[in-house]
């Protein structure tokens, strides 16, 4: 019998599917999972409010679904269409119902429901990355065109802010695992994750919270600011810089302001309040700027009715929500696929947990891409916010350096 240590190590080797995610003591990894359901806009009221009454497992941390939805399907559940662009046909969202869960923390602790789920196979497969360098999809040149039409309608008044979204692609095949640990110890986020699936993986180092839902309370915590880490920088002179620059002040406001009206929509009057307001978090190649808004939801309200609120999250697309998206898609040849979309946990009492993926890279068909974004309003410039999106990208790229 293996103890949890070796049970671990075995599951890292082996191909199983399986699911890494952050949590504030460690990670937790869900595994053997009884169901895979692909959500597309037919099912995804559907899923979202019948997981409640599935049957219950005696253990209750695997009374849950884990997975993710796409962000083209988080769009087209609040009724926008989008005009035919590029894509990989990859999966519009798809959850995972677990038998097994190991908590990493001090200790290995291990739940599961699953017979025999020790007994595993080894993988011997081998991982090819096929070209050294990642190709980005928008050179400065063509960056900057998009750009000036986008200034164009902050001017018009159409927008506030919009975020360009970039992708850099590569061919070849990840080890997930393996480049997962690697990221945690050069750039650990709080919404980091991982899924291993058979045709497909994610590796993602995302740092915000979308939906932190507890029984009527419900948090969100949009990032809108980013500056480049230097050796001269700490937290205390970021704060500084962010509290003294008008552009990153004003986009930081816009969010904020955007997230409070979302969550005004599905929580009680007066409910809605800022819990932690433009705070600093440190990363390995960045500094972010930061506010916690909660509120409490009303009586009655669905998940479906929450996520329809709050998905896609405004701060990687900019400000008002709907028709930013709309002008994005006119520009946007490519689909976002999973970036921008939200990935996570709903447990069978109603209570979730959301990221925004961003910081995250997708492994499908051969390909590897990520994809980052950065925000334009009035005073910002192409060159600026066309470096800045590399500086997002950066901790992702270095793992292949």
């Amino acid at each position: 019998m293996l103890n949890n240590k070796e049970y671990l190590n075995r599951l890292y080797q082996s191909d199983k599917p399986l699911i890494i995610y952050k949590t504030d003591k460690g990670y937790d990894i869900y595994t053997d999972f009884s169901r895979r359901i692909i959500i597309n806009k037919k099912n995804l009221k559907y899923f979202l409010n019948i997981q409640s009454k599935s049957k219950k497992s005696k253990i209750e941390e695997l009374n849950c679904y884990v997975g993710f939805f796409g962000y083209k399907l988080l769009c087209e559940n609040i009724g926008i269409k989008f005009p035919k662009q590029r894509s990989k046909n990859f999966h519009s969202g798809v959850f995972y119902k677990p038998q097994t869960k190991i908590s990493i923390g001090k200790k290995i602790l291990i739940k599961s429901i699953k017979p025999n789920f020790r007994n595993i196979s080894i993988n011997t497969k081998k991982y090819l990355q096929l070209n050294k360098k990642f190709n980005l999809n928008l050179s400065l040149k063509q960056y900057s065109k998009i750009f000036n039409d986008f200034s164009k309608n902050i001017k018009q008044g159409k927008t506030y802010q919009i975020k360009i979204a970039q992708t850099y692609s590569k061919k070849g095949n990840i080890n997930s695992i393996d480049l997962f640990w690697k990221l945690m110890k050069m750039n650990e986020s709080p919404e980091s994750f991982l899924i291993r699936e058979k045709d497909y993986n994610i590796v993602s180092c995302s740092p915000e919270t979308l939906i932190l839902k507890k029984n009527n309370t419900i948090r969100t915590k949009p990032i809108a600011g980013t500056l480049r880490k230097t050796k001269q920088l700490n937290k205390n002179k970021a704060l500084t810089f962010f509290r003294r620059n008008e552009k990153e002040t004003k986009e930081h406001n816009m969010i904020v302001d955007m997230e409070r009206n979302d969550l005004s929509k599905i929580c009680k009057t007066g409910s809605v309040k800022i819990d932690k307001l433009k705070k600093v978090e440190e990363y390995r190649d960045l500094f972010h700027y930061v506010t916690t808004i909660k509120g409490v939801i009303k009586n009655k309200m669905s998940n479906h009715d929450i996520i329809s609120s709050l998905m896609p999250g405004g701060s990687v697309i900019g400000c008002p929500k709907i028709s930013t998206i709309q002008l994005l898609n006119r520009k946007e040849k490519f689909d976002r696929n999973i970036y921008t979309g939200s990935f996570g946990i709903i447990h069978s009492n109603g209570d979730m947990r959301f990221n925004i993926m961003i910081r995250t890279l997708l492994n499908f068909k051969n390909d590897i891409e990520l994809s980052v974004a950065s925000g334009v309003i009035l005073g910002s410039t192409a060159k600026k916010e066309y470096n800045e999106n590399y500086i997002k990208a950066k901790s992702l790229l270095d793992l292949f350096n």
